[in-house]
């Protein structure tokens, strides 16, 4: 067994099993040393108690499968959606755009198979940290238009077919990174460019959240709110309700019902280490 803080992990998402009455953490897993990059598989660890896990198991090996993405498989994150279970993450290949792709398992820990003929994002768009969020019996997933190729990052929704395999239609602008005001500028190459990394989606009472990532104060990388009504609405920012040294969020249950919040933190290359709040 691995001991939660011996576990080096980017992105990491808890999906409660209660069946089993364990947790699986899937995430950024491969990591290269030293590095932001990592290479072509996704895994899953184990866990009854959110600090013993068990060794990753390979869930999608990208090299063995032939798959056309061969680098940078990011950010892996596994939903329940009408009996499967269903692996979304970002992956990478020399002359291809960045794109988020969808796998399918009948178990959480199962060998996963890509279901969509073409990346679920568009071809020629970067984009990454693809999420499924239903509204009203409608999926859809809730990714980033990477500031890499747009300047101010995107966040953007697409509505996806039934079966999950396809976009239906075009992507919807969201919001863009500079809306919230305590988002620090990045400058590359002369260019001033803004972040959007990470959404994830819950409701509370009447109003639809999202935590998402960014640089804020100090180009600290930082837990972002925003709200609205209704996903295609107009969001409202709600600037950082933390002060993590970390990023890419998300919520889920414990076994007993506690909700928490999931994060990477801190936010440098070699340490960063799965960590659960009360939330």
């Amino acid at each position: 067994m691995l001991k939660r803080e011996d576990i080096r992990i980017r992105d990491p998402y808890i999906l409660t099993d209660k069946e089993e009455g364990c947790y699986y953490m899937y995430g950024t897993t491969s990591l290269c040393s030293n590095s932001l990059s990592a290479n072509a598989s996704f895994s899953v660890l184990k866990s009854y108690d959110l600090e013993n896990f068990t060794e990753p198991k390979v869930i999608f090996d990208g090299e063995k499968s032939g798959f056309w993405a061969d680098r940078d498989y990011w950010a892996a994150e596994v939903h329940k959606f009408n009996g499967k279970y269903y692996l979304f993450g970002s992956v990478k290949a020399e002359g291809r755009c960045r794109a988020t792709e969808i796998f399918v398992c009948d178990t959480p820990d199962g060998e996963f198979v890509h279901i969509s003929k073409d990346p679920v994002t568009p071809v020629d768009w970067e984009c990454l940290d693809g999420t499924l969020y239903v509204e009203n019996g409608v999926p859809y997933m809730i990714f980033c238009h990477e500031w890499v190729q747009v300047g101010d990052g995107e966040m953007c929704a697409v509505q996806l077919s039934e079966d999950l395999s396809h976009a239906v239609g075009e992507p919807i602008l969201l919001f863009k990174a500079s809306s919230e005001p305590t988002v620090e500028d990045v400058h590359r190459n002369g260019t001033v460019h803004y972040v959007t990394d990470g959404p994830f989606i819950y409701r509370e009472g009447d109003k639809l959240r999202m935590i998402w990532s960014s640089l804020t104060t100090g180009a600290r990388y930082a837990v972002l709110m925003a709200e609205c009504d209704s996903l295609l609405g107009e969001w409202k920012q709600l600037g950082s309700h933390f002060d993590f040294d970390g990023g890419h969020a998300m919520v889920f249950y414990t076994l007993e019902g506690k909700r928490m919040i999931s994060l990477h933190a801190p936010n440098t290359a070699e340490n960063e280490r799965a960590v659960f709040y009360e939330f």
